[in-house]
């Protein structure tokens, strides 16, 4: 299958659709690049124009904050990425109001943070409000809640909240527009023989060795990062599309399924259940359990639940109801999942018999650590 091939049938009729545009794409060292920003909002009428609902995740509240703080560099500690974040967000969400509004569309400004998708409950509150927001025809526009979030500033970036919010909202397609013209080979600024792929069709150990975790001056994600967003995107049933949206008509250029344009990422053929995505790829693992071999082989090969009995290890506090990681013995992850019993329940019952847990707690909640429904295998 070619590009085009399978963009013709990716784009035939898309509903809804996610745009991530990094922060090269909206600002530079000088602050933000209005006149992008309002290319941007032009090509996103066209879009609405066609009937297709369009959610905007957006970098560039750190580096517009930057040129108002005066700061000649990226903001380096905690406390100047926060007053940064702060004071940029409202310029960001000001200029994208303004642009928006030559179009007649409204925008709505949506902050969200992590934990924003690993609790349940506010999760599908966050997926109503996007819901409704749609149903009105206003564009969200979607940023990390960077002022007062310390664990997404220091280590995340937008990459994987934009996939996140593919899942939440159903999206048929996921589009990233950085710098890059997608993925290559090599590192194209310094390998000779760096060559784009245009097609991935399916997301294997090959074409994630072809990531690289550089970042630009004004951003923080790398393709590296790209990827990783990738995996959860396509292992929710979502295509994704990696191209440059630095020059004027790129998301016109990667939503015209008569061009070809950037690396095109094709959905997962085995599409997770929503309760399984979202243990696998929202929720945070609060701690490990360590599974024999028999276990291990019983989960990943006969499609069992973790029993009592195939645990040597449990690593963490946590209760029960927690997301923990299961590893093998060599401490390779192979699973994810929900436990039935808390971490300081499960280092009296390990290695036991499930009908010897009675005995033991003096009650039992069930015979499994883990159930099949509430486990995912981590590829």
């Amino acid at each position: 299958m070619t590009q085009l091939e399978a963009r013709r049938r990716l784009l035939k009729r898309p509903r809804r659709i996610v745009v991530k545009l990094g922060s090269s794409v909206v600002a530079d060292s000088r602050g933000l690049k209005r006149e992008r920003i309002k290319e941007i909002a032009e090509e996103v009428a066209e879009v609405q124009g066609r009937g297709t609902h369009v959610v905007i995740v957006s970098s560039g509240a750190i580096a517009a904050g930057r040129s108002r703080l005066g700061l000649s560099r990226r903001p380096r500690t905690i406390a100047e990425q926060q007053a940064a974040a702060a004071v940029g967000q409202i310029r960001l969400m000001a200029a994208y109001e303004s642009s928006f509004s030559s179009w007649g569309i409204k925008v709505a400004q949506v902050l969200l943070t992590r934990d924003d998708f690993a609790n349940r409950r506010r999760y599908l509150n966050a997926k109503h409000t996007m819901s409704m927001l749609l149903r009105y025809g206003i564009v969200p526009v979607v940023n990390e809640n960077d002022t007062v979030v310390v664990a997404e500033i220091k280590f995340g970036d937008n990459d994987n909240l934009s996939a996140l919010v593919a899942a939440l909202i159903e999206a048929d397609l996921l589009v990233m527009l950085s710098d890059v013209d997608g993925l290559y080979t090599e590192d194209p600024r310094s390998g000779k023989e760096a060559s784009l792929v245009r097609l991935v069709e399916k997301l294997d150990k090959e074409v994630l060795d072809y990531g690289t975790s550089r970042s630009t001056e004004v951003g923080t994600g790398g393709m590296a990062s790209k990827l990783q967003a990738a995996a959860t995107a396509t292992a929710s049933g979502i295509p994704v599309l990696i191209a440059n949206g630095t020059r004027p008509g790129s998301l016109r250029a990667a939503l015209d399924p008569a061009r070809e344009c950037g690396t095109l990422i094709l959905q997962s053929t085995d599409r997770l259940a929503r309760r399984k995505q979202w243990i696998a790829y929202t929720l945070r693992p609060e701690g490990t359990i360590v599974a024999d071999w028999g276990a291990s082989e019983a989960v990943c090969c006969r499609g069992s639940s973790l029993l009592p009995s195939g645990i040597s290890e449990v690593v963490g506090d946590f209760d029960a109801g927690a997301c923990v990681s299961c590893v093998d013995t060599s401490g390779k992850e192979f699973a994810r999942g929900l436990v039935a019993y808390s971490s300081s329940e499960l280092r009296r019952i390990k290695g036991l018999h499930s009908r010897e847990v009675t005995r033991v707690l003096g009650y039992k909640v069930a015979d499994e650590v883990i159930h099949r429904d509430d486990l995912v295998l981590m590829k």
